[in-house]
């Protein structure tokens, strides 16, 4: 009778998702000496890797994904025909290179990152039509941004100002396309999108809550 074996004493799993039993099938293919039958006992293989995974069939490198999970389970130890490239075992543990965050926040936080970018796409436009209407939804943008972070209204002064101070004077809104979207109409779209303030039905208590249990 063989004594209990605890996964404390077994070696770590490579690929924990696919479970023991299959990096057990993959060391066993390692040692068969015929490569036409590793060959057969791997695609075998493969094909209960994609029974496990049926959600990710619809993938088109999915058969690819495979395979490098197949080669990984076995250490880069298999010797067998893929229908892909082999992986290579030091480009999977090389590290990747750290991200260059910037070093000089945003005056107006509340606006995000991102806008500083939009507004200097917006000055190299040529002048047209599309560039007026792209700093109208720039300025929308803005406005949008400033109400949910800091106040229920804001006037629109305030960000013809900050456009202005981000843009250095460069972006200024036409005329003709004022005013901006209200403060109300932007509150009801944050509303909408479930960013607003709870609805009645999600703050009345349930029934029977406060009834007395015996």
């Amino acid at each position: 009778m063989e004594p209990l074996q605890y996964n404390s004493d077994r070696p770590d799993l490579i690929i924990p998702e696919y479970g023991r039993h299959i990096h057990l099938m993959v060391k066993q293919i390692i040692d068969i000496k015929d490569k036409n039958e590793r060959n057969k006992k791997a695609k075998a293989i493969i094909d209960v890797m994609g029974n496990l995974n049926p959600h990710l069939r619809d993938i088109s490198d999915f058969q690819h994904k495979l395979w490098d999970q197949l080669f990984i389970m076995s250490n880069f130890k298999l010797d067998v025909d893929s229908p892909f490239e082999k992986p290579e075992a030091e480009l999977l543990s090389k590290k990747p290179k750290p991200m260059d965050y910037p070093n000089n926040p945003p005056k107006y936080r509340f606006y995000g990152s991102n806008l500083k970018k939009m507004i200097d796409a917006a000055i190299n436009w040529e002048d047209g039509e599309m560039k007026d209407a792209l700093i109208y939804n720039i300025a929308n943008h803005m406005k949008k941004c400033f109400l949910n972070w800091n106040k229920d209204t804001v006037d629109d002064n305030v960000i013809f100002e900050h456009l202005s101070e981000l843009s250095e004077g460069k972006l200024l809104i036409k005329d003709e396309l004022l005013p901006l979207t209200s403060s109300e109409t932007l509150l009801k779209l944050k509303s909408k999108n479930g960013n607003g303030p709870k609805s009645k039905l999600m703050n009345k208590p349930r029934k029977g809550r406060n009834r007395k249990r015996y």
